[in-house]
């Protein structure tokens, strides 16, 4: 069936993750745009903040304190949202982690926690949404995957196993509304590496300090896909034409990737500061003086990309490519009108 979603400036909007990064960004942009918003993260002193912030710009927000990866937290922002709003009209699980560092090298402990708020925040995530959309005429459940849904590197194995888990929940969960009709649209989004906090908050177990590959793309060019895909149901969408070059490459010659990713991916994660014996990070615990940013701030050795025309093209061809044929084909009766008339003249 086809989904109807609704206008973001009529909508009540779920963000998990929101306080940092592209929950941050997405917040913001969703509230200059007209939503009601729920606001989700760990830190309660940072989401009053903020609430506090887009309330003096008119926004209707409510905020929860709660922890994805722990189903009751999530169940909490569900009834949070009901009892505040009514209703949800897209829920975006945003929150996430990473590790970096060999695989045998990671505590079990730390694997076990990434998982947690990775893959489980998403289940609970997309569960509770599922529970409350489809009794009230549906929605969109937007998750954030990554361009390691489709592909894995090196020193980042954890992280990539838990976004190829969130494809493959996100792909079986949207079949199986699809197939009893359920009005929900279910989209993944896979960015490319983007300017948020992500090394910042990694855990780190390599010498140095971890860094992003390039390109690197801004943290809005992701909000306005999220944002565009809560309006519009989409199946996936690459933010990123690197994200994409990835995981076509992955898929067309995995093999040569392999060899191309050892040669480049393990200086490329690394930057040229030593890591710090006391090091902080926000896997098991934030740290309330990274919060509240949406961007790390790159270098001037790291571009950062403020749009990707990959990205804006792939969202609306099904609006670009009716008019491309439709050029086509006034340029095709052209060429042949412009054939007869010449054989006419003869």
């Amino acid at each position: 069936m086809s989904v109807q979603l609704r206008k973001i400036d009529e909508q009540v909007v779920v963000i998990t993750g929101a306080t940092s990064g592209i929950g941050l960004t997405t917040a913001r942009l969703a509230a200059e745009q007209g939503a009601r918003l729920v606001l989700a993260a760990r830190n309660g002193e940072a989401l009053d903040q903020l609430a506090g912030e887009l309330r003096r710009k008119g926004t209707q927000v409510a905020t929860v304190t709660a922890d994805v990866g722990k189903a009751e937290d999530v169940a909490r922002i569900g009834s949070t949202a009901m009892a505040r709003f009514g209703r949800i009209d897209t829920w975006i699980n945003n929150a996430g982690i990473s590790i970096f560092g060999r695989n045998e090298d990671v505590a079990l402990e730390d694997m076990q926690r990434l998982f947690q708020t990775n893959y489980w925040g998403v289940v609970h995530g997309s569960l509770e949404a599922v529970k409350h959309m489809k009794a009230r005429g549906g929605g969109a459940i937007i998750n954030l995957g990554s361009e390691l849904s489709e592909r894995a590197v090196p020193l980042q194995g954890l992280y990539s196993a838990s976004k190829h888990a969130v494809k493959a929940f996100t792909d079986a969960l949207r079949m199986e509304l699809e197939k009893e009709g359920a009005p929900l649209a279910v989209t993944l989004i896979k960015p490319a590496a983007i300017d948020t906090m992500f090394t910042v908050h990694a855990r780190n177990y390599m010498e140095k300090e971890p860094a992003l590959p390039p390109p690197i793309y801004a943290p809005e060019v992701v909000a306005k896909a999220i944002l565009y895909a809560a309006q519009h149901p989409k199946r996936d969408v690459y933010v990123g034409g690197a994200s994409k070059a990835i995981a076509s490459s992955g898929f067309a010659m995995p093999r040569a990737l392999d060899k191309f990713m050892n040669a480049s991916m393990f200086e490329q994660q690394q930057s040229d500061v030593p890591s710090s014996p006391n090091r902080k990070d926000a896997l098991h615990e934030f740290d309330p003086r990274n919060e509240l940013r949406q961007r790390q701030g790159m270098d001037d050795k790291h571009h950062v990309a403020e749009s990707s025309a990959y990205t804006a093209v792939s969202l609306r061809a099904n609006k670009i490519m009716p008019a491309l044929l439709g050029a086509g084909a006034l340029f095709a009766a052209w060429k042949l009108s412009r054939r007869n008339h010449l054989r006419s003249a003869f």
